[in-house]
């Protein structure tokens, strides 16, 4: 019974570690979905916002997991607020920059601008 227990955590804990870097699919325009931070953020994507998780590994405490919010198929004239910790897609400008403590992807990284403003322009 043990062994099976085992291997029934073990099954489901893969699947969740799975879950958790697959990149979405077929994800609708808008669509927000949480990621690894060792997972690369996709093309059409940025990030949103990082966290810590157990479920990603990591021993300290630091940003491990983050957000990530699909932007292709949004409308012209759409306006995002994102993270400066991968770049934005062609069609989409830079507004504004500033300091979220959302947007904090390592330890003390000071108070430096690290969100953007972001506007769909074509």
């Amino acid at each position: 019974m043990t062994r099976l227990r085992t291997t029934a955590m073990a099954v489901a804990g893969a699947a969740a570690m799975f879950a958790l870097t697959a990149a979405p699919a077929q994800a609708a325009p808008g669509d927000v979905t949480t990621t690894c931070a060792s997972t690369a953020t996709p093309a059409g994507y940025v990030d949103v916002s990082w966290g810590y998780s157990n479920t990603c590994g990591g021993q300290n405490f630091a940003p491990n997991i983050k957000q990530i919010k699909q932007l292709t198929g949004l409308p012209i004239g759409t306006v995002v607020q994102a993270c400066g910790s991968a770049y934005y897609p062609a069609g989409w400008v830079q507004t504004s920059s500033y300091y979220s403590s959302s947007c904090v992807s390592f330890p003390n990284s000071g108070f430096n601008n690290n969100a953007w403003t972001l506007k769909r322009v074509s």
